[in-house]
């Protein structure tokens, strides 16, 4: 944990200027004490955990209040935003629908569903880029074939900034730039800002692609520490050092056909031993000649044998130095060329960090393009109003998992527009039936539309979503001392002291955790809230069927059911949404195809029609029915399993008793089994069984 003293906004803006090595944040807006306090504590913490390390930190921006729809964590989870009840990412949303091609892409992706904007400028300017794309399937065929070479910059960016980059990371920001131009050049769009806005941003950077051209290999290997990243040609230095190391011989063969030109002593040779290392070696009779002037300035008599005599000059001594440091001095020039390189590219990390932004905008925007295009879905009509109209909606993950099944999705209408008085749908209908997908994909379909994306219906009217509140499912919390019931009333109590008019609520099953008039007490009472007080659009699906009255009440509450079918006996789902109250549950038709035994669904039949029957004679007190059913009046009698029937004991069987398995042969055992066999009766066609 962090010292108090890293929370202090005096101290927190002292770093924070000079994180951005400026004199005061007013440039970056004004901001009160407690985002100073936060903002100086998450630098603390960096700074203490990175050991000084500081990643690339961009100048704070202030999200506006409102400027996205409020997401809760309950609701995230019930709408499996971006990972599964399940666990795991397939079965999501995210999964369902991500159609991108970078790295860059799908992690906006993510943000974009996690916080669906409320700006309409905003939606309508991302829904324009998508149009224009759905209406260019080559471009966007293009577009994410050339998207798919991008690499990752911002990964790139971020390694070299904390000093645990390596040469791939400078040819990956290379070649992210030049993908990034080659991208630009493709886009003629204008009047599409989404689009025009980050085909500006991909273009600039020659300068910086023209440096990392010259200077890096095609394929740098990963490390620094590996060498042979730097191009040949980009460092006299490092040419002439590698060319030392790697062609030692060669150079040593240059320099001693120079200085026999030079002497005119064509026996002349360059050698080497261990102790003297390089040196220039002549028979005898060429000392004179040597060792007088001119040459004698320049070759430096080492040693004299019987039979030679041995010089050196300034320049072999030097080579011999080189030669030998080779290795060590190519791989320190290329330290060094990397760090001019790291904070050639650092010194643009503003710009390459906008490119790479811009580089996932575009492919997100193709990405929903080839969604929509692939799927059939429907550009929606998103505005200020509180509308929220829906033909023909689907569920975009329940509707790609049947069709890998090879089955189709029944689409259904939703309206939710009532003006300026709330607007509540009241869902009933048998389990199985389909309410929970139908509450689940309208807030699916109102979170796409503001994300910016097409959305899985054949029109849509969605007036912008605030807050969007779900209450489906729910479990235990023990380790919070939380049993179900509790989860589902705190997540119930969310919704009710916090949304708006213009917020979406869907509730599915409130008050079934505990007895029935309880359950049907709260839930009535969350509904007269949300018409009262919240005011707000809303799908309430329950099996309460007495809370369907409500309808003639309330202004702005209407009945609707998901239909079924029986034929002979058995239930039928249809998984269509009408106007209209369900007029039973199905309940026990629904046990029968969970596996219930059969004499399990029979009883509860039985129960079930005496306990309507008393309904329908006006059987004041349930207590009182109940008193008239065996069920609770005693317990039914389970029937005994019935004995088997004794039969007389055949010849075969005596003849068997009578017999002691250890005390005979094979053969005798051979005939014993022929014998048995002629004992055995008849079968109905004759023949022996």
């Amino acid at each position: 944990a962090l010292a108090r003293g890293s929370f202090d906004s005096a101290g927190a803006e002292k770093r924070l200027c000079a994180l951005w090595q400026v004199g005061t944040l007013e440039a970056f807006g004004t901001f009160d004490r407690a985002e100073l306090a936060a903002m100086g504590a998450l630098v603390d913490y960096l700074d203490l955990t990175q050991k000084g390390r500081m990643p690339l930190i961009r100048p704070p921006v202030r999200e506006a209040m409102g400027g996205a729809m409020q997401i809760d964590a309950a609701t995230r989870r019930n709408l499996e935003l971006t990972q599964a009840l399940s666990g795991g990412r397939e079965g999501s949303l995210l999964a369902a629908i991500d159609r991108t091609a970078t790295a860059g892409g799908a992690r906006l992706l993510e943000r974009r569903i996690g916080a669906p904007s409320r700006d309409l400028d905003e939606i309508h300017a991302r829904q324009a880029a998508v149009a224009h794309l759905v209406a260019a399937p080559r471009l966007t065929a293009d577009l994410r074939e050339a998207l798919s070479r991008a690499p990752d910059m911002d990964r790139a960016l971020s390694r070299l900034a904390l000093e645990r980059g390596g040469p791939r990371d400078l040819a990956g920001i290379r070649a992210g730039l030049t993908q990034g131009a080659a991208i630009a050049a493709m886009l003629d769009c204008g009047d599409v800002r989404v689009l025009a806005d980050a085909a500006r941003d991909l273009t600039g950077h020659d300068e910086l692609i023209d440096l990392l051209d010259q200077a890096l290999v095609a394929e740098p290997p990963l490390l620094t520490r590996d060498g042979g990243f730097t191009a040949p040609g980009y460092d006299d230095d490092l040419d002439e050092t590698r060319r030392l190391r790697d062609e030692g011989r060669g150079v040593i063969a240059r320099m001693q056909a120079d200085y026999i030109a030079e002497t005119g002593v064509t026996s002349l040779k360059i050698k080497h031993n261990n102790v003297l290392g390089y040196f220039i070696e002549t028979t005898s009779t060429h000392a004179e000649r040597m060792l007088a002037a001119p040459l004698n300035e320049r070759f430096i008599h080492r040693q004299t044998t019987a039979n030679q005599i041995r010089f050196t000059t300034i320049e072999l001594s030097e080579l011999e130095t080189r030669i030998l440091n080779a290795r060590d001095r190519a791989l320190e020039i290329e330290r060094e060329i990397f760090a001019r390189l790291t904070r050639a590219v650092l010194d643009r990390a503003g710009p390459i960090g906008q490119a790479a932004r811009a580089l996932a905008e575009i492919d997100l925007s193709a990405g929903f393009a080839d969604l929509a295009s692939g799927q059939g879905w429907t550009r929606p009509k998103v505005d200020a109003s509180r509308a929220f109209e829906i033909e023909g909606g689907r569920h975009p993950v329940v509707e790609r998992a049947l069709k890998r099944k090879g089955e189709a999705f029944v689409a259904n209408d939703c309206a939710l527009t009532s003006g300026e008085t709330p607007a509540i749908w009241l869902l009933t209908g048998p389990n199985m039936a389909g309410k929970s997908t139908f509450l689940r994909q309208n807030a699916l379909i109102a979170i796409l539309a503001q994300a910016g994306g097409f959305v899985p219906a054949t029109r849509a009217h969605i007036g912008v979503v605030s807050q969007l509140f779900s209450r489906v499912g729910a479990a235990d919390d023990l380790a919070r001392g939380r049993s179900t019931f509790m989860v589902e009333m705190v997540e119930t109590a969310a919704i009710l002291n916090q949304a708006d008019d213009h917020a979406l609520v869907i509730l599915d099953e409130i008050g079934r955790g505990t007895a029935t008039w309880d359950g049907l007490s709260i839930a009535w009472a969350v509904m007269e809230h949300l018409h009262a007080t919240n005011r707000c659009r809303a799908l309430f699906a329950t099996h309460y069927h007495e809370m369907t009255a409500l309808s003639a009440r309330l202004p702005g509450v209407e009945n609707a059911t998901v239909t079924v079918r029986e034929w002979e006996g058995e239930v039928i789902f249809l998984h269509e949404v009408r106007k209209g109250a369900a007029d039973r549950s199905y309940g026990v038709q629904v046990a029968r195809l969970a596996g219930l035994p059969s004499a399990v669904v029979e009883r509860a039949r039985d129960i079930l029609h005496q306990l309507e029957s008393g309904e329908d004679q006006g059987a004041g007190r349930p207590a009182a029915l109940l008193d008239d059913l065996p069920l609770f009046r005693a317990a039914a009698p389970i029937p005994a399993p019935a004995a088997p029937a004794k039969t007389a004991a055949s010849a075969v069987e005596d003849r068997l008793r009578g017999l002691n398995p250890d005390a005979i042969s094979a053969r005798e055992a051979l005939n014993l089994l022929y014998e048995l066999r002629e004992m055995l009766p008849e079968s109905p066609a004759g023949s022996a069984r």
